[in-house]
This record gives structure tokens, C-alpha cells and sequence, in this order.
């Protein structure tokens, strides 16, 4: 099946994820090809690819291969590259395309652990300025080194999978003790998530330079935000319940060596971080030129822009480990609230509606400081490819139900 050049998710893209289908359940590795799904391991046994390619490819998920390391990620793309381009490949191919409307979307991998960074300056200006009123916005470590939490890997969840309000303890102001109840400032937060490949040993330290041995691809991310439980239980310690109840990604994972043309070199630092962060003399530049675009009910309502992010996935990668802190296969770190210096570039409603108090106005008339129930919410995003084309990233998408009993 031949696509054009500039096809959004053609050749230059090839996205990894996981799907079934209604005529056969099992859970297998595939790849986006314009509006189809190639079932990568019926490829590689049509086309006879080698037997270790071919075990690869057969998983139901994508463990085997993250675990495989650079060189095999390397060789599969450049096989799939093949099997999808070469007129040699043709008529093996062709059967393993299935239409992407047919399929069912899986999480493509097994998640084993799961860190949010906060790596954006604007953003995390903006809600020093909300949670904490004629204090300084950010805390005096921010721009030393990437502030991050860590999250819980059993509630990150493949898109389309809805998402139910959280309860807990929030204290509204001026009041003086605290209620239980369903949240009412529930949030979104468009982010970049970055998964990992390759482990590490408990000890050793990732520089930043060896970034890209370890970090495959990455997806879209919606760390879903309670801000009411999140603005009475965050002192001393973090974010805890109002975090944990659900973390969305997109089905489908970029890999990196996707996106060669949308490297770029991040914002100035001041002050210069600390050696083990110094990615001055870097001579493959981290920051990524990502344009996010978050709709609510179909409406867009913002375009955040990544290139804008301080910390790079690379330094976030590399903060991660410094301690010695070892990497799994399947591990997940998201970028953060990816947030620009706009009002409309603003990744998150406590943002774009300053903890509500300027209520977004959609098309229907309606307004929302907060999400409602059966609101949806998707964050797509493109990337710079070759010769001046756009890749897709694969959206993230969920919908709001209501508080259960």
C-alpha cells in the first residue's frame, strides 16, 4: 500500500503499539501505516525475515524488543522501512495491513515504573503563582535541577480507556477543616512521555550523553490532575492521591530515531546547571520541536509548544539516575504540564482558567473552570519530519464519568 511522502503517519513515522481485533483476541505487536495497522509479526513471517527478528516482532507486547537495546531497534526499522517500501515485499505484505478502524488499541507495553518531572518554566511559574500568592514562584531548587514525582505504573492507561472522577479529602477556601467528596477541580495536564528501553544496574548513572541508548520513543501523556486533593495533601511531600487515580497514554509510541528532524536546542539556562546536567558541549541537542494541541469537547483550547521545555528528557533521564537509581524496561517518565509563555499555549486548566476564576467559554456556550463529567479530552501533537513534513503523534484521548458510590 503506497502512501504519500508526506503522510502523517507514512514511512517516516512508523509508530509502534499493540492491538487485537474482533475476529482474533490475541494481543499482538503492530505498527500505524497511514490508516492501517501492520501486524508486525505476520510481516516478518511472510517476508522470512530472521528468526530472532522474526521472535521480536511475534510478542504480544513491546517488552521483548525495548529490551532488545538500540542496534535492534535500529535493525527492525529499518526492516519494517522495507517490507513497507520494497516492491519485492509487495504481496507478502499486503495481508498484514489491516484497516486501523478494525483494530483494538492495547498499552503497548508493561509499565514498570512511572516518574513525573515538571520540566516546564512557564508552567511551573504559573501554578507557583496560584498555590502560593505573593511568594516566589519557584521554589529555589527549580531551575538546578529537574523536579519530579514518583508515580504509580498500575493506573497509567492506553487512550480511549475513560477515565472516573477521583474522591478524596479536598479543604475549600475559607474553610477550616477538610471534606470528603468527589473532586471538583478536576484537571488535564498535556505531556510528553519518554519510555525506556534499555535497563541499568542499580549504581550506575546514565549520562546524558548515553540518553539515547536507553530511551526508545515516546507517546503523548495525560497526567490527569485532581487540584483540589492535590492543593491540601502536596505539603510536605508531593502529590500523592490526587495524581494516582489515572495516568493516559497514547496507544501508539513514536520512536526516537522518528524525530532526527525535530531535535533543537533547548531555552538558555541561568544559572549553567551542574556538571552532570551541562548539555552546552552536547553535540546532539535534546530539546524537541513538539507542537501539542489540546481540545475539550472537539474545541481546541490550547497549543502548547515542547520546544519551550527547560529540562530536557535527556537531563530528566540522567537526574533520574544520578543516584544510582536503576532503569527497567518499560519505564515511563513524563516531561510535565508542557506550557508556552501564551495564555492559549497553556498545557493545563489551572492554567488556562486561572484555578477557575477565568472560565474558558466553549462553542456551545457553555464555560469550564474545571472538567465536568462526560467531557472528552484529546492532546494530539506534530513533530518536524523530512523535507519539510509534518509527523503525527499518535493522540491520547479519554472521556470523564462520573464519581462511582
Amino acid at each position: 500500500m503506497d502512501l504519500p511522502h508526506d503522510a502523517p503517519f507514512g514511512v517516516h513515522n512508523l509508530p509502534y503499539g499493540v492491538f487485537s481485533t474482533a475476529g482474533d483476541p490475541r494481543r499482538r505487536l503492530g505498527v500505524r501505516y497511514g490508516d492501517h495497522v501492520l501486524d508486525a509479526g505476520a510481516a516478518a513471517r511472510a517476508t522470512g525475515a530472521p528468526a530472532d527478528l522474526a521472535e521480536l516482532l511475534a510478542a504480544p507486547s513491546l517488552g521483548p524488543l525495548l529490551a532488545a537495546g538500540r542496534p535492534a531497534w535500529t535493525r527492525v526499522r529499518a526492516a519494517l522501512t522495507s517490507w513497507l517500501t520494497d516492491e519485492r515485499h509487495r504481496a507478502a505484505v499486503a495481508p498484514c495491513l489491516l484497516p486501523l478502524a478494525d483494530t483494538a488499541p492495547h498499552l503497548p507495553f508493561e509499565v514498570a515504573d512511572y516518574v513525573d518531572f515538571y520540566a516546564s518554566e512557564h508552567h511551573a511559574s504559573n501554578v507557583g503563582r496560584i498555590f502560593r500568592p505573593g511568594a516566589e514562584a519557584l521554589p529555589p531548587n527549580w531551575k538546578h535541577l529537574p523536579i519530579g514525582y514518583h508515580g504509580r505504573a498500575g493506573t497509567v492507561v492506553v487512550s480511549g480507556t475513560d477515565v472516573v472522577r477521583p474522591c478524596g479529602q479536598r479543604r475549600e477556601p475559607g474553610e477550616q477543616a477538610p471534606s470528603y467528596g468527589p473532586s471538583r477541580r478536576l484537571d488535564i495536564e498535556a505531556e510528553v512521555g519518554f519510555v525506556v528501553g534499555t535497563p541499568s544496574a542499580q549504581g550506575d548513572r546514565v549520562a546524558l550523553a548515553g540518553a539515547d541508548d536507553h530511551v526508545f520513543g515516546l507517546c503523548l501523556l495525560n497526567d490527569w490532575s485532581a487540584r483540589d486533593i492535590q492543593a491540601w495533601e502536596y505539603v510536605p511531600l508531593g502529590p500523592m492521591l490526587g495524581k494516582s487515580f489515572a495516568t493516559s497514554v497514547s496507544a501508539w509510541v513514536t520512536p526516537l530515531d522518528a524525530l532526527r528532524h525535530a531535535r533543537t536546542a533547548p531555552p538558555p539556562r541561568d544559572p549553567a546547571p551542574l556538571p552532570y546536567l551541562d548539555d552546552r558541549a552536547e553535540p546532539v541537542p535534546y530539546g524537541l520541536d513538539l507542537a501539542l494541541e489540546v481540545r475539550l469537547n472537539g474545541h481546541v483550547v490550547a497549543r502548547p509548544p515542547f520546544a519551550t521545555m527547560y529540562w530536557t528528557y535527556a537531563q530528566m533521564l540522567a537526574h533520574l539516575t544520578v543516584n544510582g537509581a536503576s532503569l527497567r524496561t518499560g519505564d515511563l517518565f513524563g516531561s510535565g504540564t508542557v506550557s508556552g509563555p501564551g495564555r492559549d499555549t497553556r498545557g493545563a486548566l489551572i492554567e488556562l482558567t486561572w484555578n477557575g476564576e477565568e472560565p474558558l467559554r466553549l462553542p456551545d456556550g457553555s464555560g469550564r473552570g474545571f472538567l465536568e463529567d462526560g467531557d472528552e479530552v484529546a492532546v494530539t501533537a506534530t513533530a518536524p519530519g523530512p523535507d519539510g513534513i509534518r509527523l503525527a503523534l499518535s493522540e491520547v484521548r479519554a472521556r470523564i464519568l462520573p464519581a462511582r458510590p
